[in-house]
């Protein structure tokens, strides 16, 4: 079942690059947006670091290793799952959801498959780029155990970031359209490339517990340093996302028993 799946998300894969190469303008336009956007916020962090040396302890490096985790976790969504997006309008509200229930293949893995976002690839060379930097400036001891977490903490950041947006799209099949709700929801994730503990707890304990942005960014760089108090939290981190994916599949399943076609 999963090489079944694995094959078939390759040729989906394979002819979407395809489709982004006739059109390599746009493709190289979309990433050079993206990779402008992303460097500007991080000029304007610069900008505030030249008046003050630290954020409630927190150093410049120290910040841009949340960003650089935040980055890279958040360019896996938007590369492989962007399309969960669309779902309103343009699978429910316009009827092609009913096409993707009559095929033997999980409608979930369809409309992730359908679309590549290439912007993506630009946010993630920046977080790359972001993420060596802010480790290298903070002269972090390594050891190969570090590396493989690291790797594992970002695939989690992702993932978290992936179930989070499929749980609020997933209210598009009662309301057609749940774009404005997924939209106030994703943004909350902006407040999780500063650290935590410069929130007044209510909204510390909204993004740990109840959306957990915490564990895309803040709480995986809590691993590496030291004065951070929060290294158990790290831990958690691969556990919070396995849960939330979970969860956020559950209620999609739902989503579906609840759907009813268009009949157009």
């Amino acid at each position: 079942m999963i090489n079944r799946y694995l094959k078939l998300y390759w040729l989906y894969f394979k002819n979407h690059i395809k489709v982004m190469m006739e059109y390599r303008g746009d493709f190289f336009i979309g990433m050079g947006s993206v990779i402008l956007q992303q460097v500007t916020a991080i000029f304007f962090v610069g900008v505030v670091f030249q008046h003050i040396d630290d954020i409630n302890g927190w150093s410049f490096y120290e910040i841009l290793f949340i960003y650089g985790i935040a980055m890279t976790g958040r360019s896996i969504h938007h590369i492989f799952f962007d399309n969960l997006w669309t779902l309103g309008w343009q699978y429910i509200k316009n009827g092609n959801f009913d096409r993707l229930l009559i095929r033997p293949v999980n409608p979930l893995f369809q409309v992730c498959a359908e679309r590549v976002q290439q912007d993506g690839f630009g946010q993630l060379v920046i977080g790359l780029i972001v993420l060596t930097t802010s480790v290298t400036k903070l002269g972090l001891q390594w050891s190969m155990l570090d590396v493989i977490f690291l790797f594992i903490l970002i695939l989690s950041s992702g993932f978290i970031f992936v179930a989070i947006n499929l749980f609020f799209i997933t209210f598009s099949f009662w309301m057609v359209d749940s774009l404005p709700i997924v939209w106030a929801t994703f943004n909350l994730s902006e407040f999780t490339r500063y650290p935590l503990t410069i929130y007044h707890k209510g909204i510390a304990f909204l993004l740990t517990w109840i959306i957990p942005y915490g564990f895309t960014a803040f709480y995986p760089v809590t691993y590496f340093i030291e004065h951070s108090g929060y290294k158990a939290f790290a831990l958690w981190t691969p556990v919070v996302a396995i849960g939330s994916c979970a969860i956020a599949y559950a209620f999609w399943n739902r989503g579906i028993r609840a759907f009813t076609s268009t009949g157009s």
